[in-house]
């Protein structure tokens, strides 16, 4: 008996039903697909839980990097504050640590970048259809965790992010965007390959790719690894932020748990 992951049943959903659309605006205008591939988010997650918190994604050798990694989402954030860090090389971004914690952390890149890190080669599967794989370094969360102290009523960890999605900045305005954002459970939060990332294939991140620091969650796909992370906020439930459903896509109609 074979078990279908969820990587196997993303690819046939999109080569069989004509998904593959840019922007991964596909399941927000086709319903069946949608409750296709939300009754598979809650078959995945189980499996995943039994396989083992601690079970790895497959990890590569330098020789099966990609030689060209696609940008995902965002490319080039309009936003003035993000522009004016990406102008000064970052030397002011913080990330902060805040909500549902014993000791709210403010972090400096510099701060970031002397933590010990994690380095990982593994695959990036985008819901589009499309994979790369790629070399990443950047510290475990946990180690931030762990500093600031979360609480025992913490279940989720949200990641609020600089760059607001939702359209070219003409049409309609700054204001009509939507700031992006993500979430986990502490599960994938502590999970060893749950990484800050601040560099891909040993050079810093650049703009396309989330710079100064991005998620990588390397058991789910490409839309759960935010880019240009500000603040990750613990918190013990999900309403309060977009439409309550954990995360920019996931309001739009795409599953919140994205395992692969």
């Amino acid at each position: 008996m074979s078990i279908m992951t969820r990587r196997g049943f993303g690819g046939g959903l999109v080569a069989g039903s004509g998904l593959l659309l840019a922007g991964c605006d596909a399941l927000v205008s086709a319903p069946r697909a949608r409750a296709l591939v939300q009754g598979a988010e809650q078959a995945t997650q189980r499996w995943q839980r039994l396989v083992g918190r601690d079970a790895l994604a497959r990890e590569f050798s330098a020789a099966d990097i990609s030689p060209v990694f696609k940008a995902n989402g965002t490319i080039a954030p309009v936003e003035p504050g993000y522009q004016a860090h990406a102008a000064a090389n970052f030397v002011d971004w913080r990330v902060r640590v805040s909500g549902l914690v014993e000791r709210p952390l403010s972090l400096s890149l510099a701060q970031l970048q002397a933590l010990p890190a994690r380095s990982q080669i593994t695959r990036h599967d985008c819901v589009e259809g499309w994979s790369a794989i790629g070399g990443w370094a950047g510290p475990p969360l946990a180690l931030l965790l762990n500093a600031a102290g979360v609480k025992a009523s913490a279940r989720y960890v949200v990641f609020l992010c600089a760059d607001n999605y939702g359209g070219k900045a003409d049409e309609g305005g700054l204001k009509s965007r939507t700031r992006y954002y993500e979430s986990i459970d502490l599960v994938d939060a502590w999970h060893p390959q749950t990484i800050l990332a601040l560099r891909l294939n040993n050079a810093a991140l650049d703009v396309a790719h989330g710079a100064p620091v991005r998620l990588r969650v390397e058991r789910q796909l490409g839309y759960k690894h935010a880019k240009y992370v500000e603040e990750i906020m613990l918190v013990d439930d999900l309403a309060s932020f977009g439409s309550g459903r954990g995360g920019y896509w996931p309001d739009r109609g795409y599953e919140w748990y994205a395992g692969i």
